[in-house]
C-alpha cells in the first residue's frame, strides 16, 4: 500500500455528475483517520457542500491542484458498510448520481454540518411558567395541560393516545407553557402483550418465516383482505425483539401509518419509531439516528425509511407489497420493495412482502423459485369476504352518478346503523366545468388538459402542474352565463350523499380534506365506531383501514381503467377493486360490495368476480409473457422536455442514434409521452427494452456517457427511469 501522504479521500459530493470527487485530509489529520462512510464538509464550486467518504485512493490529478476538505462532521461512520455498500448498488442500477442516492437516503438534518441532534427521545414537558397555568374547560390546551401534571410524556406516548396532540402543544408553546425535552428512553418492558386466537394458516405462515431467521429468505404472503396479514406481522416482530433484533416495516402511504403504528405499540414491548416524510426534519433525523444506535427496535415508514441503519437487523416487513407508492417518481427513481429484498440479502434476514392482490413481479417471482409463496385464504373468525356485484349502467337514470340500487343499499346500511363507503378516484367537484351555449370547458394552458372546478374553494385546479384560477362568471368565449360542472368528483358526491341521506354524516376523505383537517386517522374518527355514517374518497380509502361497522362499498367510475393504453392498467383495477371492496365486512357484521358499471360483460370484470385476482393475475402473466413486456422483460425510460417541442424532438432524435444498442436491446421510439404537455414543457421519450437485465445494464451506462456530452442535452431536462412503474 502506498504511504498516506501519497494518498487523497474519495468523496461522493451531491451534485447531478457522476463521479467522485478527491480531497486533501485537513492539515493535522492522518488520512487513515477519516474511515470510509464518514460525513465531510468539502468545498465546491463556490460555496461548500456535505460528502460522504467512499475510498482513500491515489490521486487522479496533482495533488497541488486538489483542494482540502474543510472539515470532518463525524468521530463514527454515519453510514455503514452495509447501507453504503447498498447505497453504491442503488446508484449503479438506477443509473444515478451517487452522491444524490447518499443525499436521497439521509435525513434532511444530516445534510448539514450542523452538530447531530442529542440522544435520548423527545418529550413534551411544562415549562417553569406551566406548571400553574390553566385553560378553558374542555379545550385540547385543558386536556394536554392536564396530562403533562404528572410529569413529561413522550412524543411517542402522546402519539399512541392523541395523535392530534401536537396542535394543542403549539399553542401552549406559543405561550411559554410547555417546551420540548430529552430523555433516555427506559429499557422497555419484555413481557408479551395479548394477542388475539391465530387460525392454523396465520400459524404456519409464522413458523415457515420464523424458521430462517439469521438468514435471507424472500416471503410473499398473500393473504385476502381482512385475513391477518398484520398478526402475522406482529408475531414475527415479537419474536425477533425476543432475540433482540430490529424490525423494519415500509407501508405505501403515511395516511397508513398512524393505525398501523397504533396497533404495533400497543403490541409490542419495545420502543416504535415513525420515519415518513410528514415528521419534522429534527424528528426524523432523531429516528433515524435512534435506529442507527440500536435504540429503536422496530422501524415503520414510508419508502424513505428504507434507508434507516439497522445494525441488528432480525426481519423486515413490505406491506401492500404492490403499491406503486413504493416506487420514487423523481431524483433518484428507487423502488423500496425492491431495496428491502436487496437490504435482507446483505443482512441476512427474512423478507416478508404481504399483500391481498401481489404484483405480478412477485408472482413471477414464485413461479420461477425465488420466493416462496404462503397463503391467508380466509378471515378469521366468523368474518368472511363480501361478494361484489355489478350495476349495470346502461340506459340507467342515475342521481347525481349513482344508481338506483346503489341508493337503495346506502339507505338499508344506513338503516340497519351500520356505515358505508362509497369510493371515487376522482377529487374536486368535477372533471370539467363546460358552456352549454357553445361548448368552451376550462383547460390548463401550461397542460393543455381540462381544469377541475374545486367548488368549496372557488377554484379550477390543473391536478397535473398545480395551476390554478378563479372560476369565471360568464363564459370567456360567448360571454353567456352557461357554465355546468360536468363529471363527478369526491366534492361533488359529498354534497350529493348529503341531500340524499339529509340525517347521515358524510366524511370526505381526499388530498384536500387530509390537507386542511388532519391525518386520515382523524377523519375516519369523526364517524363514531357505532354510529351510522358515510364515507366517500379516493384510493386513501383503498387499503389498510379497519372500520368494523363499514359495510357496504359501492364503487363508481371505474370504467376508465377497462380501456387504458398503459400496459399495466388491467392489473392495477383489479388489484384497486379487490383493495376497496376489501373494506366492507372485516368484523361481525357481513358486507356487500357493488360496482357501476357500463361494461358488465367486460372479459376483466367476469373473470375478476367470477373467479377471483389469483385466476386473474395467471392470465395477465400469460399475456405479459407472450407480448415480452415485464416481468419477462426489463425495462429503461428516457424522459425529456423542454420549452419547444423542437428541442426536445431534436434531442431524442440524437439520443436514439449516439449508441448503437446489442441485438438482445431494443430502443423503441423518439415518441410523444402520453401526455405529451405538461407544466409548458413539451415531453417526450425513448423506450429501451431487454429480455435480459445484464443486457440492458450492461448497455445504460456507456449510452449515458454519451448523452452526457450531446450539445442538445444542454437544452432539455432529462432522466433515466430503470423499471419504471408508469410511461407518463
Amino acid at each position: 500500500m502506498k504511504p498516506s501522504r501519497d494518498l487523497v479521500l474519495r468523496v461522493a459530493v451531491p451534485v447531478p455528475l457522476p463521479q467522485l470527487f478527491d480531497y486533501l485530509p485537513p492539515p493535522g489529520t492522518e488520512i487513515t483517520a477519516i474511515a470510509r462512510g464518514i460525513r465531510v464538509r468539502v468545498p465546491f464550486g463556490r460555496g461548500y457542500r456535505i460528502g460522504i467518504v467512499i475510498a482513500v485512493a491515489a490521486p487522479e490529478i496533482p495533488v497541488s491542484r486538489l483542494k482540502t476538505i474543510a472539515a470532518v462532521l463525524d468521530r463514527q461512520p454515519l453510514l455503514t458498510s452495509e447501507l453504503l455498500s447498498t447505497l453504491e448498488w442503488t446508484a449503479r442500477y438506477y443509473q444515478h448520481p451517487l452522491g444524490e442516492a447518499i443525499d436521497t437516503a439521509l435525513p434532511m438534518g444530516l445534510r448539514s454540518a450542523r452538530p447531530l441532534p442529542p440522544a435520548g427521545e423527545a418529550a413534551l414537558a411544562l415549562a417553569a411558567n406551566g406548571a400553574q397555568a390553566t385553560a378553558r374547560s374542555g379545550t385540547a390546551s385543558a386536556r394536554l395541560l392536564d396530562m403533562l401534571r404528572g410529569g413529561p410524556v413522550l412524543f411517542s406516548a402522546l402519539d399512541a393516545q392523541w395523535p392530534e396532540w401536537r396542535r394543542a402543544a403549539a399553542n401552549l408553546r406559543r405561550r411559554s407553557l410547555v417546551e420540548t425535552i430529552r430523555i433516555k428512553p427506559a429499557p422497555p418492558p419484555r413481557t408479551r402483550l395479548t394477542s388475539p386466537p391465530l387460525t392454523t394458516e396465520q400459524e404456519r405462515a409464522i413458523a415457515a418465516i420464523a424458521a430462517e431467521a439469521g438468514r435471507f429468505a424472500p416471503f410473499l404472503l398473500e393473504g385476502i383482505t381482512g385475513s391477518g396479514k398484520t398478526e402475522v406481522y406482529l408475531a414475527l416482530a415479537e419474536r425477533a425483539l425476543a432475540r433482540d433484533e430490529q424490525v423494519l416495516v415500509l407501508v405505501p402511504e403515511i395516511g397508513l401509518t398512524p393505525q398501523l403504528l397504533r396497533r404495533f405499540r400497543e403490541r409490542l414491548p419495545s420502543t416504535v419509531h415513525a420515519l415518513h416524510s410528514d415528521l419534522a426534519d429534527g424528528e426524523r433525523t432523531r429516528a433515524w439516528l435512534a435506529a442507527a444506535r440500536g435504540e429503536s427496535c422496530v422501524i415503520l415508514g414510508t419508502r424513505s425509511a428504507v434507508f434507516v441503519p439497522l445494525p441488528r437487523a432480525g426481519l423486515i416487513v413490505v406491506d401492500e407489497e404492490h403499491d406503486t407508492s413504493f416506487k420514487q417518481q423523481d431524483g433518484l427513481r428507487y423502488h423500496a420493495r425492491d431495496l428491502a429484498l436487496l437490504r435482507g440479502k446483505s443482512l441476512r434476514v427474512p423478507v416478508v412482502l404481504g399483500s391481498a392482490t401481489p404484483s405480478l413481479e412477485s408472482l413471477a417471482n414464485v413461479e420461477s423459485g425465488r420466493y416462496r409463496q404462503l397463503h391467508l385464504s380466509s378471515r378469521p373468525g366468523t368474518a368472511r369476504s363480501p361478494p361484489v356485484r355489478t350495476i349495470d349502467l346502461r340506459g340507467k337514470h342515475l342521481a347525481e352518478g349513482l344508481a338506483p340500487e346503489l341508493v337503495a343499499g346506502i339507505r338499508a346500511c344506513l338503516a340497519r346503523g351500520e356505515q358505508a363507503l362509497l369510493f371515487r378516484n376522482r377529487r374536486g367537484y368535477a372533471p370539467v366545468l363546460l358552456c352549454r351555449a357553445c361548448g368552451w370547458h376550462a383547460a390548463c394552458a401550461r397542460c393543455d388538459k381540462p381544469l377541475t372546478w374545486h367548488r368549496g374553494a372557488a377554484r379550477l385546479r390543473c391536478h397535473h402542474c398545480g395551476a390554478q384560477q378563479p372560476v369565471p362568471v360568464a363564459c370567456p368565449q360567448c360571454g353567456q352565463a352557461d357554465l355546468a360542472p360536468q363529471g363527478l368528483g369526491t366534492e361533488r358526491m359529498e354534497q350529493a350523499l348529503s341531500g340524499l341521506f339529509p340525517g347521515a354524516p358524510v366524511v370526505r376523505i381526499d388530498r384536500e380534506t387530509v390537507r386542511r383537517k388532519g391525518t386520515v386517522d382523524d377523519l375516519l374518527n369523526r364517524l363514531a365506531p357505532d354510529r351510522p355514517g358515510i364515507y366517500v374518497g379516493t384510493q386513501m380509502l383503498a387499503k389498510g383501514h379497519d372500520l368494523p361497522n363499514l359495510t357496504f362499498v359501492g364503487l363508481i367510475g371505474v370504467d376508465s381503467g377497462l380501456f387504458s393504453v398503459d400496459f399495466r392498467a388491467s392489473e392495477r383495477l383489479c388489484q384497486l377493486i379487490v383493495q376497496v371492496a376489501g373494506r366492507a365486512g372485516r368484523a361481525l357484521k357481513p358486507g356487500e360490495v357493488w360496482l357501476q358499471t357500463h361494461h358488465p360483460d367486460h372479459p376483466l370484470l367476469r373473470g375478476l368476480l367470477g373467479a377471483g385476482y389469483a385466476q386473474v393475475a395467471r392470465e395477465l402473466l400469460a399475456e405479459r409473457r407472450e407480448a415480452g413486456l415485464p416481468p419477462y422483460a426489463h425495462l429503461a425510460l428516457l424522459r425529456a422536455e423542454a420549452k419547444t417541442q423542437t428541442a426536445t424532438d431534436e434531442f431524442l432524435a440524437v439520443a436514439a442514434q449516439a449508441m448503437a444498442p446489442p441485438e438482445s436491446v431494443s430502443l423503441l421510439g423518439p415518441m410523444p409521452a402520453p401526455m405529451p404537455r405538461r407544466a409548458g414543457s413539451h415531453r417526450g421519450q425513448l423506450l429501451l427494452s431487454a429480455a435480459n437485465r445484464k443486457a440492458l445494464h450492461a448497455f445504460l451506462p456507456d449510452w449515458l456517457v454519451h448523452l452526457r456530452e450531446l450539445r442538445e442535452a444542454r437544452r432539455v431536462r432529462w432522466s433515466i427511469d430503470v423499471d419504471p412503474v408508469d410511461l407518463y
